[in-house]
């Protein structure tokens, strides 16, 4: 049996072990987007109903919907943005009783600047608090030749490494777009969709003495939600990943922590086959939104006097009690917990939180 963990934000060594815990046990974790407090406490509650731990991350461009579109500096309100954010989350997480990781998503270079805002703020957060403001980071230069993608993750290891912070790097390209961030790349005969697993081993040579980090490897990813046949996954790249891994450096089975991006629309026998090749983080987003949207459209659909005046026309009551944004928020949360139950089970993650009860 793992060993527990206090409930709330994980970081670190904390971090390395439920890592491990989902590996050794068979699941993996649902990494969320979110953009509001709606939709942290529409995680938290379904998280908490399921007894599963969870990823709560947000991109850059959620961060600056969460800071508020019309702040005045773009990218401060963006930075600021994700620290009240993971604020929010620290303060709330552990009354949950699940373990929390937070992570910033897809950040090309155009994006580090704000990566080293959120540094320089973890680092006065880690001065007050004794842990840092993220889990995690991601920094997403696949685009980029291999060695220029690793050499500028292996500068910012460093910095993370020295605030108790992991770095999840992308090797290959997952295709589409996620707000904002992405490639053109789609199409099952893609070859930059398929990481090699030369390329993985050499981004270990150059990471793995400086810290903890691990890998979105390309499998035939894709962002969102397509077609049957436009998007063709081969997970057993994964597979061969971890076996050289262990053959050329003597290491366990299944020594690389992976993540699976763009999962939502995958089957659930790609997404187990997945995870049997050591994936510990599954990212879903496109599904969640159209989850948390959905219901919002029904209500107003049945309710639609209330969303053209205050008094309804045909009876003169007030409609107050309908329009309420607690009233349709509380739908959309509702909904998002609904499908985050089926991708708990999905990922074999129900009730195996490590979080001490």
């Amino acid at each position: 049996m793992s060993e527990k963990i206090r409930a709330g934000v994980v970081t670190g060594k904390e971090y390395e072990k439920l890592v491990a815990a989902c590996k050794d046990g068979g699941y993996a974790l649902a990494a969320v987007n979110v953009t509001s407090s709606s939709t942290v406490n529409a995680v938290l509650e379904a998280a908490a109903r399921n007894n599963s731990d969870v990823i709560i991350q947000v991109s850059n461009g959620g961060a600056g919907f969460f800071g508020g579109p019309a702040y005045p500096d773009s990218l401060r309100g963006k930075i600021l943005g994700a620290v009240s954010l993971a604020r929010h989350i620290h303060l709330m997480a552990e009354g949950y009783g699940v373990c929390v990781v937070l992570h910033t998503d897809h950040a090309n270079r155009g994006l580090l600047p704000w990566i080293d805002g959120l540094l320089e703020e973890g680092r006065k957060f880690r001065e007050e608090t004794g842990k840092p403001l993220y889990t995690s980071h991601m920094i997403d230069l696949s685009e980029e030749p291999l060695e220029e993608n690793i050499g500028t993750c292996a500068e910012y290891l460093d910095k993370m490494a020295a605030l108790d912070m992991s770095l999840e790097i992308e090797l290959g390209v997952t295709g589409g777009e996620e707000d904002g961030v992405g490639s053109e790349h789609t199409g099952a005969d893609n070859p930059k969709l398929y990481t090699q697993p030369e390329d993985v081993a050499y981004a270990y040579e150059k990471l793995n003495p400086l810290g903890h980090f691990s890998v979105a490897a390309s499998f035939g990813n894709v962002h969102g939600v397509y077609k049957p046949g436009n998007v063709k996954l081969r997970p057993v790249i994964l597979k061969d990943s971890q076996e050289l891994m262990s053959e050329r450096y003597n290491l366990p089975e299944k020594s690389l922590d992976l993540v699976f991006h763009g999962g939502s629309g995958s089957s659930e026998a790609e997404i187990s086959e997945a995870v049997s090749y050591g994936v510990f983080k599954m990212n879903v987003d496109t599904d969640l939104q159209y989850a948390y949207s959905e219901p919002v459209g029904t209500y107003v659909n049945a309710n639609q006097n209330a969303f053209i005046a205050q008094i309804d026309p045909e009876t003169g009551k007030p409609l107050k009690n309908k329009y309420d944004p607690r009233k349709w928020v509380r739908q959309a949360e509702l909904g998002m917990g609904v499908k985050l139950d089926e991708i708990f089970s999905v990922l074999n993650s129900k009730g195996k939180s490590l979080a001490e009860k």
